[in-house]
């Protein structure tokens, strides 16, 4: 329960009283008369006495709270034997971190602490103020996203209880981690605690791994789908599956796509099997992208892109996996997913990405998932602060992630295979890694070996000029070796390059098995468009795309002016998109036929 004056278990008992929590990490700024007084313009005040819970661990986050007068605690576990407090917040500071903003449930508990006032604004006048009102979405946001990193590191929210050797288990704690979810993992193969949970559970190792929540809900092996509504991660909308333009993927180009189609009037969704954001997602800090001289995060760059499309009514789904496109009929295309769900839209955008290519070197599959990666991010980094760690990789993602992972570890060794950085790193990238105190560069340098059982101990490496080899002591890999598509579901339905990435444009025309389609509709293949019409590729999953993140925007962009060109094909005779939408009920009544202004 958000938003009600509820009473938990009484009074926190004295001992538990605690003064307010230090800003050291930036995560509780104190908002400014200014900020507040714009807040309650959209909210209400509201007395506290102490005990009342604001926000209830395991339900929905519903209400934005900034603690007026008294203070308010955030517990764990509260009202068990386990209750602990996490922080204290007093006058100027809000409650909330990023699920708040998603509609996520809660991963703590908010209880009053002293008596006192606090001002309560609903959810969706957060979100409008977020996105509208930059000195209030700024500081916001930021919390927010350092706050969600905060529980991350404190071990909060679920547990997830399985073998380090197990597919369900990796496939579990990568669904977490690339979606941010607050938990814990304990190892079955050595954590003590494992064997206590599951005699008090009564469920037996072979039914692992297991989900905990809050010890009142057991998920046996859940798909990640289950683990999703569980957390409350958006999922599909009931009712109609029809629409203007469907976007799989929401890495850059999908979430740009998905930003310029539903504020120029289209309805849209976004469907994502893994998490939104795409690698892009996973980077630590994106230095050259224009406009942040300072760089951003990429978990950052994601979380506002996701309130922009949320601001202009695109829908997002987590997980959802495509298995199939074909066409439905003249007009549409369906998408089927692997929950035997289908999605019929008159345009549809492709902008999965791509995965980084595993190493295939001995030893290396029992210990992905702990101390092999393949990415670094937070969640990563928190287990490298006492041994050394390698990068493998000599592009800009293997630069972003040694200047990130030498802010935690002691060493880190980056082992290209080439004879320089040069050639595939960015001249600022290359010399910030070649002028780190605790970074070694090693060229003409490759992984043979990895070596440990329960965790990373060493790697072999050889030299390729000599064939000499060397022993690395190292705790972590974390391995960036260029990319493979995410199109093995499009096989047989388009047209493709040797390596699997989406031909568009003339080499789409010209591969396409039916040629004649494109005379019928009087007009060639668009630059983006794939060698079905109305279908379009955005960002890393098409053929001779730049893999940037600026570049991977600026095409899901562009594919929404193309559909806009391709939609007005697609009208009758003499008719507007406007006028057409209006015979439809499966089209979006605002949409206009008019392409954007800045692409005219």
């Amino acid at each position: 329960m958000s938003g009600d004056q509820s009473t938990g278990e009484g009074p926190m008992p004295q001992e538990a009283a605690f003064p307010e929590t230090p800003d050291i990490w930036g995560a509780y700024p104190r908002l400014a008369e200014d900020q507040i007084a714009r807040l309650a313009e959209h909210g209400q005040r509201r007395s506290m006495a102490p005990g009342d819970v604001l926000i209830r661990e395991g339900e929905r986050c519903e209400t934005f709270f900034v603690v007026l007068s008294g203070t308010v605690a955030v517990v764990e576990d509260h009202g068990t034997p386990e209750e602990h407090l996490l922080r204290v917040h007093g006058p100027g500071r809000f409650i909330g971190e990023l699920g708040l903003l998603h509609g996520q449930v809660a991963f703590y508990t908010a209880v009053a602490r002293e008596p006192g006032e606090v001002l309560v604004v609903a959810l969706d006048r957060l979100r409008h103020l977020v996105s509208q009102d930059s000195s209030i979405g700024d500081v916001v946001l930021r919390a927010c996203l350092g706050r969600r990193a905060l529980l991350v590191g404190e071990g909060a929210g679920f547990r997830i209880i399985g073998s380090r050797y197990s597919p369900d288990t990796r496939r579990l704690r990568e669904f977490a981690v690339r979606n941010r979810l607050p938990h814990r993992w304990i190892d079955l193969e050595t954590d003590e605690e494992a064997e206590d949970l599951l005699r008090r559970f009564g469920v037996g190792p072979e039914e692992t791994p297991l989900v905990i929540w809050r010890d009142t809900t057991l998920l046996r092996n859940p798909s990640n789908a289950e683990l999703a509504r569980l957390i409350g991660l958006p999922s599909l909308p009931a009712g109609s599956r029809h629409g203007d333009v469907l976007i799989v993927g929401s890495g850059p180009a999908g979430l740009a796509a998905a930003v310029y189609a539903a504020s120029e009037g289209l309805s849209t969704t976004v469907v994502e099997a893994m998490a939104t954001g795409g690698q892009a997602g996973t980077s630590s800090r994106i230095e050259n992208l224009l406009g942040f001289p300072a760089g951003i995060s990429g978990a950052e760059l994601t979380e506002r892109a996701v309130l922009q499309a949320d601001k202009f009514g695109a829908r997002i789904s987590i997980p959802v996996e495509a298995t199939a496109l074909h066409p439905k009929d003249e007009d549409h295309y369906v998408v089927a997913f692997a929950d035997g769900t289908e999605i019929a839209a008159r345009a549809v955008v492709l902008a999965t990405g791509a995965r980084y290519r595993k190493l295939q070197v001995p030893g290396i599959e029992r210990l992905e998932g702990t101390s092999v990666h393949y990415s670094a991010t937070v969640y990563e980094a928190q287990q490298c602060r006492t041994d050394p760690v390698a990068v493998v990789g000599g592009g800009n993602s293997a630069g972003q992630a040694v200047l990130f992972l030498a802010g935690y570890a002691p060493k880190v060794y980056l082992l290209v295979r080439g004879p320089s950085l040069e050639a595939n790193m960015s001249r600022y990238l290359v010399d910030q890694v070649e002028r780190h105190p605790r970074v070694e560069v090693m060229l003409h340098t490759e992984v043979t070996e990895v070596i440990g059982q329960e965790a990373l101990e060493e790697l072999d490496v050889v030299d390729n000029r000599t064939g000499g080899h060397r022993r690395l002591a190292a705790g972590g890999l974390f391995v960036f070796t260029g990319a493979d598509p995410h199109t093995e579901w499009l096989a047989g339905s388009i047209a493709l390059d040797s390596r699997g990435f989406v031909l568009t444009g003339p080499e789409a025309q010209e591969a396409c098995a039916h040629p004649e389609m494109w005379h019928g509709r009087g007009r060639p293949c668009m630059t983006v468009e794939t060698s079905l019409p109305g279908v379009f590729a955005a960002g890393d999953v098409r053929s001779g795309s730049v893999k940037r993140v600026a570049s991977a925007a600026g095409e899901g962009a562009m594919a929404i002016h193309f559909v806009h060109r391709h939609l007005g094909h697609s009208a009758a005779p003499g008719t507007t998109g406007t006028s057409a939408a209006a015979g439809g009920s499966d089209v979006s009544p605002r949409l206009r036929h008019k392409e954007s202004a800045w692409l005219a």
